[in-house]
């Protein structure tokens, strides 16, 4: 469904992500499918300018082992000058600081309501089952609407 909201533009996915989903489906097998989306471009961090701005992005967020996925996200969308999708708070914010445009799935979600791909009920039933894979997002499916209308962004 993700890929279907994001028909027609790119999509990129750090390799540290990749390997963080695969690490989680050993767990929670319903992430694989992710890593076959072939809407998603995978962006190796090859060149010395991305390592570079992952160290950057990883000392900026205080990535040890927590953040190396934003750190990866936010070096590739710095590179490419592209809006970054991560859901936790304190990269976002941090992102922001240094100018980055960030936002979340729930922003994703709100932007295809906006737009008339999604209606609110089924943006509800996107992040429950969402959530039921782990991700952590500021809101329930049920509290999807008020969530996002309080934040200005239905």
């Amino acid at each position: 469904m993700l890929g279907d909201l994001r028909a027609g533009l790119d999509s990129f996915i750090p390799e540290p992500v990749r390997m963080e989903i695969r690490d989680g489906a050993a767990t929670r097998p319903e992430l694989a499918q992710i890593l076959e989306a072939d809407w998603l471009q995978a962006v190796p961090l090859d060149t010395l300018d991305r390592i570079k701005r992952f160290t950057v992005w990883a000392g900026r967020i205080g990535a040890g082992s927590r953040h190396v996925g934003e750190a990866s996200v936010l070096a590739v969308a710095e590179e490419l000058g592209i809006t970054a999708l991560i859901d936790d708070r304190d990269a976002t914010r941090t992102a922001r600081t240094y100018g980055v445009d960030v936002h979340g799935t729930i922003w994703l979600l709100a932007s295809a309501c906006r737009d008339g791909k999604l209606t609110v009920a089924a943006a509800g039933n996107l992040v429950e089952g969402l959530s039921a894979t782990g991700m952590r997002l500021p809101c329930g499916g049920g509290e999807f609407h008020r969530f996002a209308a309080r934040h200005g962004l239905l």
